[in-house]
């Protein structure tokens, strides 16, 4: 088939169920078989039971393409109570290979985007995550929304090579004021 007979990752989606679901204790299993095919890295079991934590809700999501679970972001609340400010940090977010380039990782990354806009217990002043300095496709990505290089992090990641890894960071759009 010759490529001008492929269909568009637009028309893909156009006509696809996408969904994100919260992370419970009856998808757990999904997500850990999606980490473990997703991610360099196993993951501790507090990893596990920190995303079903009540707060984590709407950022911990498992998305599904047309009812196909194809991929997971998991983020924590960090409190600063010397500042008085939270931050989101994405502990993990993938989408499986053969649905990528179809704007499902868009997608989970907005609705935390608009879940920590809209939070005001704690109120979110910005987001971040690590991503591995070999990994210019994922750096791309999040800086093509909005986020920017912090610092490098040397020494970073433990068991995997480069061990270095950017810290990409980006404000959190306050809520609009009520009237």
């Amino acid at each position: 088939m010759s490529s001008a007979a492929q269909p568009s990752a637009a028309a893909k989606t156009s006509n696809a169920r996408v969904s994100l679901s919260p992370c419970t204790l009856n998808n757990l299993g999904t997500v850990r078989k999606l980490n473990s095919v997703l991610f360099p890295i196993r993951y501790a079991e507090r990893f596990y039971k920190d995303i079903l934590l009540p707060e984590a809700e709407h950022y911990c999501q498992l998305l599904y393409y047309n009812d196909i679970p194809v991929g997971t972001v998991c983020c924590r609340i960090e409190n600063d109570a010397a500042s008085g400010a939270s931050k989101l940090y994405i502990m993990t977010m993938g989408v499986l290979a053969p649905y990528r380039g179809l704007g499902l990782g868009a997608r989970c990354l907005t609705q935390v985007l608009e879940a920590a806009s809209a939070a005001t217990k704690p109120r979110i002043k910005s987001i971040y995550l690590h991503v591995q300095v070999s990994n210019e496709h994922a750096r791309g990505f999040y800086e093509h929304h909005g986020f920017k290089v912090s610092h490098l992090f040397e020494n970073y990641y433990k068991k995997i090579e480069p061990r270095d890894a950017w810290v990409l960071e980006r404000e959190v759009d306050a809520p609009p004021a009520s009237t």
